[in-house]
């Protein structure tokens, strides 16, 4: 294999000028040198050494995007919008899971911040944890005094730059909408009670029939996931609630949900309505179509990487409204 040394004697110049111009180093080589030894390594066939580049530049060229679970299309498609503008940057993603283990995330901050990432983008909610939110600040403070760019997509919580799905207000006007579709008594699949995400999707939700002067829905915690709406589902069912609409606060617990009321004999939107939140791509292949708040999740992913280039002294919040997209999981109610 082709080493640095090589190239550096065939074009009869100093190991360190030859890192510096195949390494990106900031200090500058004369047009002369340089063009003597990109010519020799290129008549050798030498392969630039990326982690002897990010030494020499100060940072590499990589963004660590740290999402909480892979398998999830919420955070597909944040991804997706992270590395297209990645690529609009030249730069590369590498990408992390946390599943959802708040000292997984620390860790991977601390990796990325050993391999000189240019930059961390950190998408996914918080949990109810000071302590641990102290410490990912901590480590989030230490990589950027050493250079770093950081941006998070959530909550606005950790004084960094942050991309902030507006949550509360967009279940809020879910429930004002299911509203006008007649609806009066409702249920919710809340999440985890200690994930701030669920916390504020439930409340908005609450909020919005509070000022409508209706009951308080049920309301059934669960996983934040596929299995966590089905087996809430389930439970709501042998609750007998009388609630004639259900709010999952998130889509992919709507999917689990759906497929649990079908198992129970719950037709959806027969004998109950069923809405959901982020409209996550494979919606579309769902039957009934879901009604759901749309957030512009890629757009997201793109904002975050626009932050986190751009420096700035003040942390900025950028705040991302919901849709309301009313489809055919909610039927109509005359009023009563």
């Amino acid at each position: 294999m082709v080493t640095l040394e090589d190239v550096a004697r065939d074009a009869g110049v100093s190991l360190a000028t030859a890192s510096r111009v195949l390494n990106g180093s900031s200090r500058r080589v004369g047009a002369a040198l340089r063009a003597r030894v990109e010519s020799s390594a290129a008549r050798l066939g030498y392969r630039v050494d990326a982690t002897a580049q990010a030494l020499a530049r100060g940072a590499s060229n990589v963004v660590g995007l740290v999402i909480q679970d892979l398998t999830d299309p919420y955070f597909a498609a944040i991804a997706d919008g992270a590395i297209r503008a990645a690529d609009r940057h030249d730069m590369v993603v590498t990408l992390g899971t946390t599943y959802r283990d708040p000292q997984r995330e620390i860790a991977l901050v601390a990796t990325l911040n050993a391999q000189r990432a240019r930059a961390v983008l950190i998408a996914g909610s918080r949990v109810v944890d000071d302590a641990m939110i102290r410490r990912l600040r901590a480590e989030l403070d230490f990589y950027r005094a050493s250079g770093g760019r950081v941006a998070m997509i959530g909550q606005d919580l950790l004084g960094i730059d942050t991309v902030t799905p507006l949550n509360h207000d967009g279940a809020r006007k879910l429930a004002l909408a299911l509203a006008g579709q007649g609806h009066r008594r409702f249920a919710v699949l809340a999440g985890p009670p200690n994930l701030y995400t669920a916390i504020d999707r439930a409340a908005g939700f609450a909020q919005g029939l509070r000022e409508l002067g209706l009951p308080a829905p049920i309301v059934v915690n669960g996983g934040f996931d596929r299995d966590g709406g089905y087996d809430a589902a389930v439970e709501l069912v042998s609750m007998d609630t009388g609630a004639t609409c259900v709010f999952a606060v998130n889509d992919v617990m709507a999917v689990g949900a759906l497929a649990a009321f079908r198992e129970q004999g719950v037709d959806v939107p027969g004998d109950l309505s069923m809405a959901g939140f982020d409209d996550i791509a494979s919606l579309r292949d769902l039957a009934p179509a879901l009604t759901t708040v749309r957030l512009p999740l890629a757009r997201m992913g793109s904002l975050a990487l626009d932050l986190a280039l751009s420096p700035d002294d003040v942390p900025r919040r950028t705040p991302v409204e919901g849709e309301v997209v009313l489809r055919e999981s909610v039927r109509k109610l005359a009023n009563t």
